[in-house]
């Protein structure tokens, strides 16, 4: 469907001179791509994504089931990201696009325990020389820490109960965290905790 809003731009001469340098600068950005692990990866994306975006935080019959079935799924695109990551390494956006290198964070994040501690060697690494976000590797450290019993560090994991209501899992240092999701590129904690309606004052430090 054409965006009503640029119809009268259509038949100005102008707007074919910008369509093509927009697609050869496109080109020219995706030349060096892996096309094929980018489809596999984005396709992975969107069967990881498919049955959550039908998630609420109320447990009901319908959601448990809905949730075996994104375990099922889980399980599945663990094995093949895990194959990807053990041949390829951890691979940036310049390899597989900015979706398919999201990808695998996605599917770490989603993974078991001992998967996550395993490949988060691995992701640290790789934000070390720009083939991952940090704000990815901030959500992953601290689904790690609280598995072990530790405190979060930046403050990106909730804890929701049977009826939806929902609670910010301990942090460590919580007074600099805001300090702390900074330096990833993460909003401050007061924001983030809006979506999930949790009223939060930062501590004095």
């Amino acid at each position: 469907m054409k965006d009503t809003d640029l119809v009268s731009l259509y038949k100005d001469k102008r707007w074919k001179e910008v369509t093509d340098i927009i697609l050869q600068n496109k080109t020219e950005a995706e030349k060096n791509l892996n096309k094929p692990l980018k489809a596999v990866l984005e396709n992975i994306h969107e069967t990881d994504q498919k049955y959550r975006q039908l998630t609420t935080n109320v447990h009901t019959p319908e959601q448990e089931e809905l949730w075996k079935i994104i375990n099922m799924q889980d399980s599945i695109n663990t094995v093949i990201v895990c194959s990807i990551i053990d041949k390829y390494g951890w691979l940036g956006p310049d390899v597989v696009g900015g979706l398919g290198n999201g990808t695998l964070f996605l599917v770490i994040q989603h993974a078991d325990i001992k998967v996550q501690e395993k490949y988060l060697p691995l992701m640290r690494e790789a934000v070390k020389n720009k083939k991952a976000w940090p704000a990815d590797l901030a959500l992953l450290e601290d689904r790690v820490a609280l598995r072990n019993g530790k405190k979060q560090i930046y403050g990106s994991q909730i804890n929701c109960s049977e009826t939806g209501a929902c609670a910010l899992e301990p942090i460590e240092d919580e007074a600099n965290v805001n300090i702390r999701r900074e330096e990833v590129g993460l909003q401050p904690l007061e924001e983030y905790l809006q979506h999930w309606n949790i009223k939060y004052e930062l501590p004095k430090k």
